[in-house]
């Protein structure tokens, strides 16, 4: 059976297991040979990330035509209004698109871990928290969005990666998904396109599977296949 580890990414740590620059990354955290991640997730950014030692688990966990929902906690500057929250559900205008439909509601202050080091308060302005549910993963969409309804994100917490979330993994630690996990993920509909002969009819190409077969199945050294997720 393939390996997934889910991480529970510190804020500060680059999302990848080098860095040319000596900042911490996710070698210091974990020592697993072969798995690579299934997305990104800003260095200024907390939470979940997903690994896995397969491409093709790699491609269906990142790739937002699959479908699996994402949720941020979000801590913003202000209060939103309903129209701020109406406009993140429908989608925003943004420099490279209108978003998709996502789900977003108030939520109370979550009972989690400290940030070190800590945000910026201002006395002045008051803070609110978000919880967000998207389906894209564009560059630093979550942030972009809040600033284009008026309220800046102070605070990123990736919670959830559709049914696996943070509850009792701590900063800096991970866990193997069960088996019964897995076959879950195993059993969600595979995205297809529905252009006929459409390259991304099938969840992998040719040569994404003669690079599997000349690896014997694993994901090689550099990353993976597929559309790359990028950062939120």
């Amino acid at each position: 059976m393939s390996k997934v580890v889910i991480f529970n990414k510190p804020y500060g740590v680059m999302p990848q297991f080098t860095d040319s620059a000596g900042r911490p990354n996710l070698a210091d955290y974990l020592s697993l040979p072969g798995i690579y991640p299934a997305g990104r997730l800003d260095r200024d950014s907390e939470g979940l990330m997903a690994l896995t030692d397969d491409g093709m688990l790699q491609h269906r966990i990142s790739d937002p035509r699959h479908k699996l929902p994402k949720t941020y906690w979000v801590q913003v500057e202000g209060i939103p209004d309903e129209a701020a929250l109406e406009a993140l559900r429908r989608g925003v205008p943004l420099n490279d698109g209108m978003t998709a439909a996502a789900r977003a509601q108030m939520m109370a202050e979550p009972d989690i871990w400290l940030r070190d080091p800590p945000i910026r308060y201002r006395a002045a302005v008051p803070t609110a928290w978000i919880e967000l549910v998207l389906r894209e993963g564009r560059n630093r969409q979550v942030r972009r969005m809040t600033a284009a309804v008026g309220h800046p994100t102070l605070r990123l917490i990736r919670w959830a990666i559709g049914n696996w979330n943070l509850a009792d993994l701590a900063p800096g630690h991970w866990r193997e998904l069960d088996p019964e996990e897995y076959r879950a993920l195993l059993s969600r509909p595979v995205a297809t396109s529905h252009r006929k002969g459409s390259k991304h009819e099938r969840l992998e190409t040719p040569r994404h599977r003669r690079g599997r077969t000349a690896t014997g199945g694993k994901v090689p050294p550099g990353g993976g296949r597929g559309r790359r997720t990028r950062g939120l």
